[in-house]
């Protein structure tokens, strides 16, 4: 036998080696693939039994959204424009189907979050708040909301990005309308941002990029929010009694500053043109001091009534008639 040819014995004799070992390796990888998949899906059936009893869908006026329990009492945490049409008094649904009235309490315009408290003295499951250590670029994320009116849809994702400014997160976890306001979670089943916002291509479509607000900057709305009434309205009143009170204007008014925050659509006050960040300073040419002052007098049931409006750096007077 030659120089070549012990050589090529060698070299097949070293292959047939790795080749007798070889057989090993496909009958592992099989298990580890099932043994990730099985573990990726029990996490995910995981996080929805433990948040989707706490997330809610909820209807304000004509838009409607989701929202997450975030106290047993009865408190939610969701986006301002989800209840914007709203008179201050939203229809929530729980995840069992029954259904609770809502008082708006705070909102935050910039943040796009608003607090509503359910009026009952029900106890309700909840979803945990995250803290930092619970938010990392590359995690998976898990969205559970109503698209298109579909209560307790479930779509997951990795966290994308977080906005180094306002530290919004980025996701591609599947949203559509419906989804606002809803929880986007992590693996631990804890809120880590509230679902705001997808971006569409020029023409319109959903391109799979969503945003939430990132539960750090919610956590400072809640904190300094959580304990306050509800934001003094002055609505159509679905009471059935309401023929006995005076007209209502359709508003929701801020207690503290007097400030519109919302107006209802085919309402008086949208009919005379008042806007959201419209200040009512006046009526009747005296000072307002309160909404309740407000309320008073159209529980008189004027006929009239004179606004006056600081809109911007104007100041100018309305004449609304009933």
């Amino acid at each position: 036998m030659d120089i070549r040819s012990q050589f090529f014995g060698v070299v097949s004799t070293l292959l047939l080696g790795v080749t007798a070992t070889a057989p090993l390796i496909p009958e592992l990888l099989p298990s580890a693939i099932a043994q990730a998949r099985d573990s990726n899906e029990q996490i995910a059936i995981d996080v929805y039994r433990r948040a989707n009893p706490a997330v809610v869908t909820i209807r304000a006026g004509f838009s409607s959204g989701s929202g997450s329990i975030i106290d047993a009492s009865g408190l939610v945490i969701t986006n301002e424009h989800v209840i914007r049409s709203s008179d201050g008094t939203v229809s929530v649904m729980i995840a069992n189907g029954k259904r609770y009235t809502g008082q708006v309490i705070a909102i935050d315009r910039r943040n796009d979050l608003a607090l509503v408290r359910l009026q009952t003295t029900d106890r309700f499951p909840t979803i945990p708040l995250a803290d930092s250590s619970g938010i990392a670029v590359g995690q998976r994320v898990f969205a559970i909301g109503a698209p298109f009116g579909l209560s307790g849809t479930l779509t997951t994702g990795i966290l994308s990005r977080i906005n180094p400014n306002n530290g919004d997160l980025q996701t591609d976890a599947v949203l559509n309308p419906g989804n606002s306001g809803g929880p986007l979670l992590n693996s631990r089943g804890e809120l880590i941002g509230v679902n705001k916002a997808i971006r569409v291509s020029p023409l319109g479509a959903n391109t799979g990029i969503s945003f939430a607000t990132s539960v750090l900057v919610a956590r400072q709305f809640i904190a300094q929010n959580a304990n306050r009434p509800p934001i003094a309205t002055a609505p159509s009143n679905p009471d059935p009694n309401a023929n006995a009170r005076g007209p209502r204007l359709g508003v929701v008014v801020n207690t503290e500053t007097l400030v519109i925050e919302a107006v209802q659509p085919n309402s008086i006050a949208s009919t005379y043109g008042l806007r959201p960040g419209d200040r009512l300073v006046g009526l009747n040419g005296r000072r307002l001091l309160s909404v309740e002052q407000l309320i008073d007098y159209l529980d008189s049931r004027p006929s009239t009534a004179v606004l006056t409006i600081n809109r911007g750096s104007r100041i100018g007077n309305l004449r609304i008639r009933f």
